[in-house]
């Protein structure tokens, strides 16, 4: 099969799609597989690295512009346009998955222009703009919750969960290191979340019994958060810029303070790990408030809002959940019951079934 993946700019987007991809060519050595992003996104430094091909468009997004920007845009979108058509007739794919994010929607237009069956997947609770625009002309619209489903059509809708890299559905229920701490703010960082722990420092080396932390800050706020580590004195402290195995690091972990992304969420519920959700106020359409009230509903996570988040609140949270390790089993148990495992899996066996049938490719 010849898979285009259309999407990128962040991890939420990117992750899901290399999950597809290298599962489909692990499956398959006579598959081909190539993603369209742009040169500014994630993508254009992490795909290079696992080996995976990349095209570019030149794209940018609307959210944040008012109507004389988005009018700016016009001329773009319709270059980014032709740049995706090119981009298909040259690679041929025999689908397209479109992961959200503005980089999908010259891709999946340009695939409906030249007859191309095309699949999107939702990573979020709340349903983006891009994906609700262009569902309508979808095959297939897979969902990583159900709560995604209100804006698509029910009969073109399937709920497959998140599609995770390897890893994941491998991470024991028992965890192994008790007392640790994961600290991240998304592939790119939260210097909200970054900043918060260096206050709380004090506070945590305080304790009779410190916990050990892993804390990814991002490449912008590395120096500073190492620093902060360092004149703090924290012991059994690991700063990195960025996880490569972040199975790992939830294997290793006892709680995560974090972001509440489509795909840590994903992550949080597949290996069944209790967190502090603090979700980014400025996501579009705030999903990422939706995202962390459902984990939190069903007793999986604790969340404070960014506005709310102090050094006294976090401390509090943090200090009860750790010292409850009935509470962390509880949650954990609860976070599993909301993981959908196997996701990749789903999504590639709905595109082969397409491929394989005409008439369900017909728009």
């Amino acid at each position: 099969m010849r898979l285009l993946l259309a999407g990128g700019g962040t991890g939420g987007h990117l992750f899901p799609a290399v999950a597809l991809a290298q599962l489909l060519l692990h499956q398959d050595r006579h598959a081909a597989v190539l993603f369209v992003g742009t040169d500014k996104g994630l993508e254009r430094r992490m795909l290079p690295k696992l080996g995976l091909p990349l095209a570019t468009v030149d794209m940018v997004g609307v959210v944040g512009r008012g109507w004389r920007g988005r009018l700016e845009l016009l001329p773009k979108l319709l270059r980014s346009l032709i740049q995706a058509r090119n981009i298909l007739k040259q690679f041929a794919p025999e689908i397209v998955v479109g992961v959200g994010g503005y980089v999908s929607v010259p891709v999946l237009l340009a695939a409906k222009w030249l007859h191309i069956p095309y699949v999107i997947h939702e990573q979020n609770a709340f349903a983006g703009l891009s994906n609700r625009l262009l569902a309508r002309w979808a095959q297939l619209v897979c969902l990583s919750f159900p709560q995604s489903g209100p804006g698509f059509a029910v009969k073109k809708s399937l709920v497959t969960g998140n599609p995770l890299r390897s890893g994941f559905d491998e991470i024991a229920d028992s965890v192994a290191e008790p007392n640790s701490l994961l600290v991240f703010g998304g592939s790119r960082g939260a210097r909200a979340i970054n900043e918060a722990l260096i206050d709380l420092l004090p506070i945590l080396k305080s304790w009779e019994q410190p916990p050990s932390i892993l804390h990814q800050t991002g490449d912008e706020d590395f120096a500073m958060v190492e620093q902060a580590y360092r004149d703090a004195g924290y012991p059994l402290a690991r700063v990195v810029p960025f996880i490569d195995n972040m199975a790992q690091a939830y294997q290793e972990a006892s709680l995560v303070v974090c972001r509440a992304g489509a795909t840590t969420l994903a992550e949080l519920t597949v290996c069944g790990r209790p967190a502090i959700l603090i979700p980014y106020p400025y996501a579009a359409a705030d999903h990422q408030t939706a995202n962390a009230e459902m984990l939190e509903k069903a007793g999986a996570a604790r969340m404070i809002k960014q506005q709310q988040l102090s050094t006294e609140v976090l401390a509090k949270e943090i200090g009860n959940l750790m010292n409850d390790e009935a509470l962390l089993r509880q949650m954990s148990a609860n976070a599993r019951s909301l993981g959908r495992p196997g996701a990749a899996e789903k999504i590639l066996a709905e595109c082969r079934a397409l491929v394989a049938t005409p008439s369900r490719k017909e728009h």
